[in-house]
């Protein structure tokens, strides 16, 4: 169990406001500052700085923030581990990898080790993040991206990324700045989909606001089917709709200036005492 105070801190860093925190534990707002105070002289530093009214991290309190925050998932992973009576692993995937790429790895993994209870959960990229953060994800193999200082990454497979069209739709364009004629069918805000094309359309000087429509989706399959009834074009991996261009049911649009590849990554908090543990596994996940 961390120490009260370190619970106040990271209480602190979530809300970013002593009063907020102080109501989200129950505290009064100077029992939070006697906390932060007492940490403060514990470690001889000073952890937070106002801006103008603004208050923020320090660089000290940003290190703090990483170690606290990965002692905390470990401990809640140890917690997990030690009331379980068989060997839990706990990951998250996004849609495209649960899909598309993992169900055969997994499936081979399990048989490896059938006694292994597995527990996978499927979400965008933030959310995932997120639950690491937490605790209630051991690691995660995402399409988005992430803080980089707050997480140890291996690469798990590097996809191409392609816009699609329904095979009924008559698009005879070859450059990206013409495709915003069309309406674009796209993932939610906090999804690595979307943060791909967003930053693939801003190197063009595009956004996803200059096409003719947009219509927002949650949900992979869902983007898939509304994409087949010609709603629109979409940005998504290869991967997820190769057999519907075998089929021909979606066809690929080719663009001179669109040659785009992204990189699936396999993250974990940084610097746990689970990374060894974690470079096997994904050894054993890859495809």
């Amino acid at each position: 169990m961390f120490d009260f105070r370190v619970q106040t801190f990271l209480a602190v860093c979530k809300t970013m406001n002593y009063t907020r925190a102080a109501d989200l534990l129950g505290l009064t707002q100077p029992a939070v500052s006697q906390h932060i105070h007492w940490l403060e002289e514990q470690y001889d530093v000073k952890l937070f700085s106002y801006k103008g009214k603004k208050l923020t991290l320090t660089d000290a309190g940003i290190k703090m923030q990483t170690a606290f925050t990965t002692i905390q998932h470990d401990l809640q992973s140890l917690a997990k581990n030690i009331k379980n009576q068989t060997e839990t692993l706990s990951f998250g995937v996004t849609p495209t990898v649960g899909s598309y790429l993992i169900p055969k790895p997994l499936a081979n993994y399990k048989k490896q080790f059938p006694d292994v209870q597995i527990n996978m959960e499927v979400d965008n990229t933030a959310k995932l993040c997120l639950a690491i953060d937490k605790g209630e994800l051991d690691f995660a193999i995402v399409e988005g991206y992430f803080y980089k200082n707050n997480y140890d990454a291996l690469l798990y497979k590097t996809e191409k990324y392609i816009a699609v069209c329904s095979a009924d739709m008559q698009i005879n364009i070859s450059k990206l700045a013409q495709l915003v004629s069309f309406p674009i069918v796209i993932r939610e805000h906090g999804s690595g989909n979307r943060e791909i094309i967003t930053r693939s359309l801003s190197r063009h000087n595009l956004s996803i606001q200059d096409f003719k429509s947009v219509i927002q989706i949650s949900d992979l399959h869902a983007l898939k089917a509304l994409i087949l009834e010609s709603v629109g074009i979409g940005f998504v991996y290869r991967a997820a709709v190769e057999n519907e261009i075998k089929q021909g049911t979606l066809k690929e649009i080719i663009l001179d200036d669109f040659n785009e590849e992204h990189e699936i990554t396999f993250i974990w908090r940084k610097n746990s005492v689970y990374s060894d543990k974690y470079r096997q596994i994904h050894n054993l996940l890859k495809p």
